[in-house]
């Protein structure tokens, strides 16, 4: 059992007393969001026969096919594909934008340079790896203002007639800035459309399911993407993504999964169904617990002198919680203290490395029953000025005691980012 020294104690005492407006709130998000999650059930009449496996081919699968009918009354859609088949979120959102992106089209992303992982799927013409610019599919960005909000201007110079694609990551990735609310999302939309009708807004969903009563296909996003592995997929979902939006898109997204004239038809799903449903049906709860401890994280580490965003009293619309550590060896001493407090690999030391298709060493605490689950995880990215994140406890309680273990570490400083995410 944890053992916390008496200073460690009163400040957790007095955080948990300042911060149980908040946590209030945030019960009244997972009581919304699970009866939302239980009357999209009922009105697909989820039955125990729906979470039967299903091999070779597997046509008529109902199972699957509900789960794609709940999944998209959950997110307001037309239309959602949930699989096991997708191997990770940048996988997803991989098959979303080839899905819908043809040669010669362009996919312009207003919120600056997205996610690590996605810039090898965005690629280099001529880089031989099939990526979107060896497809001939071309690609720009708009940077962020200095207050962390959509320069319009220069996207209106960006835009052009070949713009097929406006790409919006919600989360704050590595960077330093706030990540965006769906009502934020909702006005992208507006102005967006008002530039083109016709252009496809595509949301980078993932860490932001469940963190609020909405989602951003409830307010006019066409296409969205996100991780079994992470919010949705409540911790038992063992792999998987999801894709929803408007039919014809993701139709498109499901081609491209499997093959032209087959998309959604077939796809076994080897025995996850049963647990993608009932991490489904865990999922408000586990987000909510989750978005409550990265509160507690906010404000222990604020409590003891660390800077942190967002400041534990501020709107949160996704999980991550950014703090601010003076350099590397603070960051890999955090995260081997989260691992040592884990359940899972607990006499494991972490260290940085060259993890596929990020751009700069990463460390991770994994003392996960999912592999790289980022309900269970802690990440951090050891290049000097990079933003550091770590996921680390799946409830407000387990949050409490980790965060308190490793609350008093070393800082002087804040010219690194740790990224906290308890989910």
């Amino acid at each position: 059992m944890a053992r916390f020294s008496q200073q460690i104690e009163e400040i957790s005492r007095q955080v948990e007393d300042k911060i149980a407006s908040r946590l209030r709130e945030m019960d009244r998000i997972i009581d919304h969001n699970q009866w939302k999650v239980i009357e999209a059930f009922q009105r697909s009449k989820v039955s125990d026969y729906h979470f039967a496996g299903s091999t070779g081919y597997a046509y008529n699968d109902r199972g699957r096919e509900v789960l794609d009918e709940v999944y998209a009354d959950i997110f307001g859609a037309e239309s959602a594909l949930v699989r096991p088949h997708f191997a990770s979120g940048t996988h997803t959102i991989s098959t979303a934008l080839f899905g819908v992106l043809r040669p010669g089209d362009d996919l312009l992303y207003i919120t600056g340079r997205p996610y690590d992982t996605l810039h090898k799927v965005i690629g280099e013409p001529g880089d031989g790896t099939g990526s979107l610019r060896d497809f001939g599919i071309g690609y720009s960005e708009v940077s962020l203002l200095e207050n962390g909000q959509v320069d319009w201007e220069s996207v209106a110079s960006a835009m052009t007639p070949s713009t097929k694609v406006i790409g919006i990551q919600r989360s704050r990735g590595y960077d330093w800035r706030s990540s965006f609310t769906v009502a934020e999302i909702g006005e992208m939309v507006d102005k967006a459309k008002a530039m083109n009708p016709n252009v496809i807004v595509f949301v980078d969903n993932c860490y932001g399911e469940f963190t609020e009563e909405l989602e951003p296909t409830q307010v006019g996003v066409d296409l969205m993407a996100g991780s079994l592995i992470k919010n949705p997929g409540g911790g038992l979902a063992e792999t998987g993504g999801y894709i929803c939006g408007k039919e014809k898109y993701v139709d498109q997204a499901a081609y491209r999964l499997t093959a032209p004239g087959i998309g959604r038809e077939v796809g076994a799903m080897l025995g996850t169904t049963r647990g993608i449903y009932q991490g489904l049906f865990l999922a408000p709860n586990a987000v909510g617990q989750a978005v409550k401890g990265s509160i507690y994280a906010a404000a222990v580490f604020e409590e003891v002198g660390f800077v942190t965003k967002p400041a534990w009293h501020e709107k949160r619309t996704d999980l991550i919680q950014a703090v601010s550590f003076s350099g590397p060896e603070h960051l890999i001493a955090f995260v081997q203290g989260i691992q040592r407090a884990a359940a899972v690999d607990s006499h494991v030391v972490p260290e940085p490395w060259d993890m596929p298709g990020y751009e700069h060493p990463v460390i991770m605490a994994a003392g996960t029953f999912i592999q790289g689950g980022s309900l269970e995880r802690v990440r951090g990215c050891a290049d000097p000025g990079a933003v550091y994140r770590i996921y680390a406890g799946r409830s407000y309680l387990l949050s409490c005691e980790v965060w308190s273990i490793n609350g008093t570490a070393d800082h002087d400083g804040s010219k690194f980012i740790v990224r906290l995410s308890n989910m």
